[in-house]
């Protein structure tokens, strides 16, 4: 045999030596399969909220070849809607789950951020903040003390001001109110002497109704239809000064993520990425439609804050956001963070898609 032909047949064969050696993990992990159950903070069959974890798990398990499937549980089907942290916490039935980080100020207010906070930034700036201005990074950093892993999987972008059962003209109008809404917006309401409640979803229609509640933010038009709070209140309010772009986690237990290979959970987050998109533009093609519903058709009020109360609102944010850092370094890391980022990214949008709002509104 020619040297030639000899070196040439052994490279070959280290090659695909070299290639059997690649294929045989993926072999060896497609072998296995994973079954995971999911709970949620979200009523049964709710519009985007529940649907949307309905379909990451379906997408899953389509591009997982069905070696990851995942079991959905609503509200209450399982665990109660406020126990869905605790319950993937503790990791020993329930491996994943959908809430709001704000629901568990108590356990971890530094997150409370990543449900969304009072005058923040508008879907755009949030996103590129959590996964380019190291927002994410901090949010694994403080979730992993509670054994878990956090990836952005919903998006429902800048939120309505809430439903009112009497008008807010004033400051003043909001002393007294018991109303339902949490996280830092809460805080905030707080100290304009509202009487603040923390409940579920499931919980608000009727709370509103029976008068437990004389206010409630809840999320956009085609949640809030649905939900029927425009049978229970008349004022509608905008803008939401308290959500202005309201982000969702699927929140997985750290001990179960680290058995996954790698591969599996690539393709769990590249399914939560497309879901993020998915919730955005299926929320934005309904909600003018729906508002419209709401005002000709429900004879809703539809309100914006008066600007002094608005103006009232912000600087009692930055008094409790002050007051928050001081209690806390990582809440003060978080908040600088995004303090940070959102003065750089507020520069661009002067000059680029809020001037060319201005531009648009020129022509009426």
């Amino acid at each position: 045999m020619k040297r030639r032909d000899f070196i040439r047949k052994i490279a070959t064969g280290t090659a695909a030596a070299g290639a059997v050696g690649m294929i045989r993990p993926l072999q060896t992990s497609a072998a296995k399969t994973y079954r995971w159950k999911m709970v949620t903070s979200w009523p049964p069959k709710f519009p985007i909220l529940q649907d949307g974890c309905e379909r990451l798990a379906k997408n899953i398990e389509i591009m997982s070849g069905g070696r990851l499937k995942i079991d959905v549980f609503a509200g209450g089907e399982l665990v109660g809607p406020l126990e869905v942290f605790d319950a993937v916490s503790q990791g020993r039935a329930i491996q994943c789950g959908s809430t709001a980080p704000y629901y568990y100020a108590g356990k971890s207010p530094e997150t409370q951020f990543y449900s969304d906070y009072p005058f923040g930034m508008p879907h755009r700036g949030k996103l590129a903040w959590l996964h380019a201005g190291g927002g994410m990074a901090l949010f694994r950093q403080y979730y992993a003390a509670f054994d878990l892993y956090p990836i952005i999987m919903i998006s429902t972008g800048t939120q309505m001001g809430g439903w009112f059962r009497k008008e807010i003209n004033c400051l003043a109008d909001l002393k007294g109110l018991k109303m339902r809404i949490p996280g830092l917006a809460g805080r905030v309401m707080a100290e304009c002497g509202v009487n603040v409640v923390n409940l579920p979803g499931s919980e608000v229609y009727a709370s509103l109704e029976r008068g437990v509640i004389d206010a409630t933010e809840w999320v956009t038009p085609l949640y809030d239809e649905r939900l029927g709070l425009h049978q229970v209140a008349k004022y509608y309010y905008y803008p939401a000064w308290h959500e202005p772009a309201t982000t969702v986690p699927f929140i997985v237990n750290t001990k179960v993520w680290e058995t996954l290979p790698e591969d599996l959970k690539m393709i769990v987050h590249a399914a939560c990425a497309e879901n993020v998109t998915w919730s955005l533009a299926e929320a934005d093609a309904q909600n003018g439609k729906v508002l419209k519903k709401l005002v000709t058709e429900h004879q809703v009020q539809l309100r914006k804050f008066p600007d002094d109360v608005l103006v009232a609102l912000n600087k009692i944010t930055e008094k409790v956001m002050k007051a928050e850092s001081l209690k806390s370094e990582k809440f003060k890391a978080v908040y600088e963070s995004a303090l940070a980022f959102m003065a750089d990214f507020n520069y661009w949008m002067e000059a680029s898609e809020w001037s060319y709002i201005d531009a648009i509104r020129l022509k009426s």
